[in-house]
């Protein structure tokens, strides 16, 4: 199972129920909806319909809100449009209504005059026509044109390294916001932050709305929040590298390096972070992605990326789920080459020391050396999932929670496969659900080796404090054992020595009341003895233990519970007798 998380646009290329089925196939995690684009009512169809279809594929598929965020336009020209020539003066009117033509134009943003100074560069139309400030005059700035191009009606402007005082949320992001949380939505994925007090304002307006238990992932975009990205990480439950107006912001040449910079900073802080844009961005219009994309997503993943992201692909492009299905395969095959045990050993130098941190990284490091099928973690708030999965173990993540907000909530972590139960009260009734639902799931078979990782008492969240190692499998019997290793065979029961003789085969089990050293003229036969009565110090069990044959005594009921003729394991560390061929390490 693919352990990196897709994040898949909605919009008219896969606005239908159809087109939504087959994303939700092709592994779909969290919906992304845009806000720059579409109204109100437009989106709530959407999500309505994401809704509707995560209840049909039982799958905790998260729906994540776009803002618009902040952002500075062209104003109207006279004729839509204007040709600019290089080496040419042109001015910029802030928060004036003029209408531009060759040699001026209009902005929204009024304080721009002010944020600005003499060789600064403006760009517009993510950088199709760039400016450099030559004067600032009140709310004009006079600039020389440094490229020729076409300028139009309400294209972006971005003004790369300059730090500009516009407010973090808008009027319409307020408004998205509210009906984010009317929607119930999981996450907001905040455009252009830039300080922490950004994430923060989106915060008092979610908390103020219903909305507190809405994760925020914080996308940067620009230099500055490159500069504030420490204080930016510890006030989001996310990152997202927004990489469409990074490289408009920021030198292209810097943007793969920014890249790497902030996984490894959200890696190390535990942080689910998110590679955006133009990933697949060939297959809006082809069916088959260039070999240079190919490449990106698989050292995004390399990188350390939690998610990965379809923006236009998905959204309007000609080949959605083409899209998805091939992003998917190039993350498998990615994930293929990463060799966790040496992974492991470098999340451990920037281990944190307290209990949930220990534990986590405890659980890992059991699952790799025991070679676990899988880590189960029994979470009431996510948090242990959470904090397992910053270790990336070789193995699954399965997160057993009673929480559907909780489920989707991890959404984004990587590795981490969450599961709905039902809530429960005891240690032993939460450790028997957990891997009964992961069983039923079809995340691990019996016979697996599994490592459970919870808080105690389970009715406390965020107390991750207790590490188990468990086999999935059907006790038969438990009694007391002793060997250097398990034994596996069909189970042959007996009553006398002169039976044993007569039906016992080659590696079979044999199973018995009591102890006779009669047993002792076919121990060249078995694979081990089960055994009703008797004590490891009797003629019989010295035997077994010099010739290295497993044993199990004081199993009580024994040759009334197992059948001739079933397979079973015999676990002689903990005594206890499996239905069937179990790992045992």
């Amino acid at each position: 199972m693919q352990k990196t998380k897709m994040i898949f646009t909605i919009g008219p290329a896969s606005g239908s129920e159809e087109v939504l089925s087959e994303l939700i196939e092709a592994g779909m995690n969290v919906s992304r909806h845009n806000f720059s684009h579409g109204d109100h009512e437009e989106h709530e169809k959407r999500i309505n319909m994401v809704k509707k279809l995560r209840e049909k594929y039982n799958k905790p598929i998260a729906i994540m809100l776009d803002t618009k965020g902040p952002e500075i336009r062209t104003g109207n020209f006279k004729e839509d449009k204007a040709e600019l020539k290089e080496g040419q003066q042109f001015t910029v009117y802030c928060g004036e209504d003029i209408l531009g033509d060759e040699t001026k134009c209009s902005i929204t943003y009024a304080e721009l005059s002010n944020d600005v100074k003499k060789g600064d560069s403006i760009l517009i139309d993510d950088g199709l026509v760039g400016l450099e400030v030559e004067s600032v005059e009140a709310n004009k700035i006079n600039c020389t044109v440094k490229n020729s191009g076409a300028v139009g009606n309400h294209k972006g402007v971005n003004v790369p390294g300059v730090s500009i005082s516009i407010p973090a949320i808008t009027e319409k992001d307020k408004d998205d916001l509210k009906f984010g949380c009317y929607m119930e939505v999981d996450m907001v994925a905040a455009s252009f932050i830039r300080k922490a007090a950004d994430v923060m304002a989106i915060r008092k307006v979610l908390e103020a709305n219903g909305g507190q238990d809405i994760q925020i992932f914080s996308k940067i975009e620009s230099q500055e929040g490159v500069d504030n990205i420490d204080e930016i990480i510890k006030f989001s439950d996310g990152i997202m590298v927004a990489r469409g107006d990074m490289g408009v912001e920021i030198p292209i040449e810097k943007v793969p390096m920014i890249q790497k910079f902030i996984i490894e900073k959200c890696n190390k802080a535990g942080k689910p972070v998110i590679t955006a844009t133009q990933m697949l961005d060939s297959m809006i219009r082809n069916p088959r992605p260039t070999r240079a994309e190919a490449s990106d997503i698989a050292n995004a993943i390399f990188d350390g990326t939690d998610a990965i992201m379809l923006s236009g692909e998905s959204a309007n492009g000609k080949y959605p789920v083409e899209a998805a299905k091939t992003m998917a395969r190039i993350a498998k095959r990615a994930e293929e080459q990463i060799n966790y045990d040496s992974l492991l050993e470098k999340k451990r130098e920037t281990h944190i020391q307290n209990v949930p941190n220990a534990i986590s990284l405890a659980a890992c490091t059991t699952a790799s050396e025991l070679k676990a099928s899988a880590i189960i973690t029994a979470t009431q708030s996510g948090n242990t999932a959470r904090m397992v999965s910053k270790y990336r173990p070789g193995c699954h993540v399965i997160a057993v929670t009673p929480s559907g907000k909780v489920a989707r909530g991890l959404a984004l972590n990587w590795g981490v496969f969450p599961i709905l139960a039902k809530k429960v009260e005891s240690t032993d009734e939460m450790i028997d659900n957990s891997v009964e639902i992961s069983l039923k799931s079809g995340y691990v078979k019996k016979g697996d080796l599994v490592i459970i990782a919870a808080g105690i008492p389970v009715s406390y969240s965020g107390t991750t404090n207790m590490l188990k190692v468990h086999i999935v499998g059907d006790i038969l019997a438990q009694g007391r054992g002793s060997g250097t290793r398990p034994g596996y065979g069909t189970a042959k029961i007996v009553s006398s020595p002169k039976e044993a003789d007569e039906v016992v085969e080659k590696d079979d089990i044999l199973v018995v009341k009591d102890l006779d050293k009669g047993y002792i003229n076919i121990l060249d036969r078995v694979a081990g003895i089960i055994s009703e009565k008797g004590g490891l110090t009797s003629h019989l069990a010295i035997e077994c233990l010099t010739r290295e044959i497993p044993i199990i005594c004081n199993a009580g009921g024994a040759t009334e519970i197992l059948k001739t003729g079933t397979f079973i394991t015999m676990d002689v560390i903990r005594g206890i007798v499996y239905n069937g061929r179990v790992n045992i390490m």
